[in-house]
């Protein structure tokens, strides 16, 4: 028998139902959580970062597909060392093929990724992954994105 279980047998006579909190140490169980939060900060200012690089690169892009782009919301997917990059088109009455923008983003994401290396401060640049959303929304996914 498992210490764990041992102490779930002596727990069960003491009352009426054994909850996955009972047994705690109360000064574990009822610690603030808000300061231990160290690395999704990190993790959201690395994600502001590459969004404002990123911004810039498609502004300054040769190429006007890439031009009527911007840079909704970037997410780290799963980590950050790749990271969900979601652009839509700047004017909402533009009608962009979601094929051909998730072409474009591809060819030219080597370029994208070297811009963002020159403006963080990491061992290595992290992949990027582009994700078209026909729509304004940056709350998140919705029914109307493309996915490559």
């Amino acid at each position: 028998m498992t210490r764990q279980n041992r102490s779930r047998a002596r727990l069960r006579p003491l009352c009426a139902e054994v909850h996955p909190d009972d047994g705690l140490d109360p000064q574990e169980f009822f610690r603030p959580t808000s300061g231990r939060r160290g690395g999704d900060r990190k993790a959201l200012q690395l994600c502001g970062q590459v969004a404002n690089t990123l911004h810039l690169a498609l502004a300054d892009s040769n190429d006007d597909l890439l031009r009527n782009l911007h840079v909704l919301r970037v997410a780290p997917a799963p980590d950050t060392s790749q990271l969900l990059v979601i652009v839509a088109p700047v004017t909402a009455d533009a009608a962009l093929d979601p094929r051909a923008v998730l072409a474009r983003l591809a060819a030219a994401s080597g370029r994208l990724r070297a811009e963002v290396a020159a403006a963080i401060t990491r061992r290595r640049a992290p992949k990027l992954l582009f994700q078209f959303a026909a729509t304004h929304d940056a709350s998140g996914p919705n029914d109307r994105e493309v996915r490559p």
